[in-house]
């Protein structure tokens, strides 16, 4: 359950520090008198100049391509009602952040004293020039209507009530998966809408496009039902004004009903509306903060209810955070000119898609529920979930160039979606060329820790990604009943119970007999290693059996190595080492070793500093690598500074053409200008270094895990070099994510193995 929101708790919020929750931050450099000369005068008259020949040249040299005016009177605001622009402010600030946080887009949130429509249209429409999209927010009905109308057919930018068409997508999106659970279909279902205002009457516009007939559709309002003899109707109520004689009443109504609807008001409705509707009734009861009928009430009335709030603290929110960053995000980055009907449907059909998707570990994580999967409980995807973005934005991006009002084409999809990535905050344009390659000759993978949910949910998304070809070793019972559990479509792979196969047992053994009856390892130990899931799933890759394996999600990492170390072993004359790729907002970088060598040798440096530059080059980079101490080029005398330095003089002499240095301090190494000013002589002084060796296991693994917690970077491995064959070792307690990374890793390697081996 959520904590309260205390009131003095929400007033400090916005009060401590600076004051409110948006400001304005630079993205130029600002920092002397030329900088001051470029950003305004004399230089701001280039880029003015440019724009007054063409308009669109303001997408070029300003931001407006990617802000976004979110604008209100203040007339509906919340539950509050009419609370007026200034009380508004803070509810529009928020909007800002979210729009900000979540789709990486600018905001200036504008409140207008203005409540006559006409008025407030003039007011808006004369924004263009300074907004890439308008947003509409908190304006009452019937205004609200008329006023998106205008706005749509007059400005050139796209235009959105989110009130209206927010709620609209995510309850459809909602619908279209109850309606799959049930066995239903939207041209069928008799719908029950209580309310009759923009949100509940845009949502019944897009419950018709979806396939709703509108003689199916019953609409009430304070009044009662929606009928053709009334006279008090708006034009947008009369669309849905029934013509049907024999309804009376709500009661009558929900007779038989398949979905209820409500956007009115808390408590309308009880228990004996409830069931009175048709079997598997669909209520979504979406009035804030207290739906029509209490969530405890429903679920008691209806075994067979699918129920939706508007509330965090019951499943199936239906949150509208959900939707607009996303939809806004698509529609400027193909610059168009409205979010019309076809861009709301591939929203809609996206985020219902994308509830069928096995759940990231971190969504588990965040909501504190290991179980999260599609189904009666979970019918759209939580807010923070960080694909929305990747599957939302694209869908719309595509419908709004396919319905033509596009100004602008993607044609790279993939990059698309690095860049969209990029705008929360990550940069995985590194992952997104390892998952490429990895699914373009998917190889064998056994995990050893198939008995485990996160496992199968990774092994799920490597299936439909089509990253590698699965193998699941592991109590064959437990599998199954996890993949029952978590509803999973694993079907097709193969399930191998180490513990049930004494035959493969005994051919495995004597071959670990062979390999170890000389370091102290009896046949009978040997076979009865092989109850070792980490020993057993190392020989199906020392066989040929696989093609690489996965472990170490639930076992320590010594434990977890040593079995790949007896049966695999190292590549001839080469040193294991463990490797960090680390994904910064200043690039990418390689850290090694972080997993394997405590202290290693001058001669076991050379060892690691060949392995990680053959890792760099395998990911696809070309690795400029510092050789780290607290020293620079002899600065400071000790072990440390002697060692690193030999090993990097030993280095070159056997690479000639590494770029690498040292004995180098880390901030020097990835500090341009002061290897420039100080050490112009070095090899990393052009563009600093990317790969960063480190003279002890202790600095490395100190030096990612601080990099990880303070610098927000996201760290993927540990990343096993020089194995004879690929085995990587998974962190304890990887997220999903992490384990699919991993997995494409273990991909691409086992085809880097594959290759050396055919030279």
């Amino acid at each position: 359950m959520p904590k309260k929101v205390r009131r003095q708790d929400a007033l400090n919020y916005h009060m401590q520090g600076t004051p409110g929750k948006i400001e304005v931050v630079p993205t130029k450099m600002l920092s002397s008198q030329s900088d001051l000369a470029l950003a305004y005068s004399p230089g701001v008259a280039e880029p003015c100049k440019e724009i007054e020949k063409d308009k669109e040249n303001a997408y070029k040299y300003t931001a407006k391509g990617n802000l976004v005016g979110v604008v209100s009177n203040g007339t509906a605001v919340l539950g509050l009602g009419d609370i007026g622009p200034d009380a508004s402010k803070p509810v529009m600030e928020g909007k800002g952040v979210l729009f900000k946080k979540f789709a990486g887009i600018d905001v200036f949130d504008i409140e207008i004293q203005e409540k006559d429509p006409k008025k407030l249209i003039e007011i808006i429409k004369s924004l263009e020039p300074t907004f890439g999209g308008i947003n509409l927010e908190d304006i009452k009905a019937p205004e609200c209507f008329e006023v998106e109308t205008a706005l749509k057919e007059q400005m050139n930018i796209p235009v959105m009530h989110d009130d209206q068409h927010g709620t609209a997508i995510i309850s459809s999106a909602a619908l279209i998966n109850a309606l799959e659970l049930v066995g239903k279909k939207i041209e069928e279902v008799k719908i029950v809408v209580m309310g009759a205002g923009a949100a509940a009457i845009s949502c019944t516009k897009l419950y018709h496009s979806l396939g709703a007939k509108i003689e199916n559709i019953y609409m009430f309002d304070r009044k009662g039902l929606l009928t053709k003899d009334r006279d008090d109707l708006s034009e947008q109520g009369k669309l849905f004004a029934s013509a049907n004689k024999d309804v009376h009443d709500l009661y009558d109504a929900m007779k038989g009903a398949d979905v209820f609807l409500g956007l009115s008001a808390g408590n309308v409705i009880n228990k004996k509306h409830i069931k009175a509707m048709a079997d598997n009734p669909i209520v979504f009861a979406l009035a804030n903060p207290d739906p029509e009928i209490p969530y405890a009430d429903a679920m008691a009335a209806r075994k067979d209810i699918i129920m939706a709030t508007g509330r965090s603290d019951h499943p199936n929110q239906v949150n509208n955070v959900i939707g607009f960053p996303y939809i806004f995000r698509g529609a400027l980055d193909v610059r168009a000119t409205a979010i019309n009907e076809d861009m709301k449907l591939a929203a809609a059909y996206a985020i219902a898609e994308l509830a069928k998707q096995p759940v990231p570990e971190l969504i588990n994580k965040a909501y504190d529920d290991q179980k999260i999967v599609f189904g009666r409980e979970y019918l759209i995807p939580k807010p923070l979930d960080p694909r929305l973005i990747t599957t939302i934005s694209p869908a719309v991006a595509n419908a709004a160039m396919k319905s033509g009002v596009a100004k602008t084409n993607i044609r790279d999809w993939s990059q698309y979606e690095v860049e969209l990535q990029k705008r929360i905050g990550v940069d995985q344009k590194l992952m997104n060329r390892i998952l490429t390659k990895a699914k373009k000759d998917p190889k064998r993978v056994v995990f050893s820790e198939a008995d485990n949910a996160n496992i199968l949910k990774a092994v799920q998304m490597v299936i439909d990604e089509g990253i590698a070809q699965p193998i699941l070793l592991g109590n064959r019972k437990k599998i199954e009943a996890l993949i029952e559990t978590h509803q999973l479509d694993l079907g097709g792979v193969d399930i191998i119970d180490n513990f049930l196969d004494d035959d493969k047992r005994q051919e495995y053994g004597k071959v670990l007999y062979d390999k170890r009856k000389r370091k102290g390892v009896t046949q009978y130990e040997a076979v009865k290693l092989m109850r070792d899931r980490n020993y057993f799933g190392s020989m199906m890759v020392e066989l040929g059996e696989a093609d690489a394996m996965i472990s170490g999600l639930t076992k320590d990492y010594p434990k977890t190595i040593r079995p790949a170390l007896e049966i695999i072993g190292s590549e001839e004359g080469k040193r294991v080492a463990g490797m960090y790729i680390l994904l910064t907002k200043k690039g990418t970088f390689f850290f090694s070793d972080t997993t394997v060598n405590t202290n290693p040798t001058v001669d076991e440096l050379v060892e690691i500093i060949g392995l990680t530059a053959r890792g760099a080059r395998v990911f696809g980079y070309e690795p400029r690598m510092a050789v780290l101490s607290y020293s620079n080029f002899g600065s400071s005398k000790g072990e440390i500074p002697e060692k690193t330095a030999k090993a990097r003089k030993i280095a070159k002499e056997k690479w000639p053409d590494l770029i690498i240095d040292g004995d180098i301090q880390a901030n020097i190494a990835v500090n341009e200008e002061l290897l420039k000013e100080t050490y112009p002589f070095s090899e990393l002084a052009d563009k600093g270094a990317n790969t960063f060796i480190f003279p002890s296991l202790a600095s490395g693994n100190i030096a990612y895990k601080l990099l990880m917690e303070l610098g927000n970077a996201e760290a993927i491995g540990p990343i096993l070099l020089g194995m004879n064959k690929p085995v990587h070792i998974l962190q304890l307690g990887s997220s999903i994510r992490e384990i699919v990374n991993m997995v494409a890793i273990s991909v691409v390697d086992a085809q880097d193995h594959q290759n050396r081996s055919n030279l």
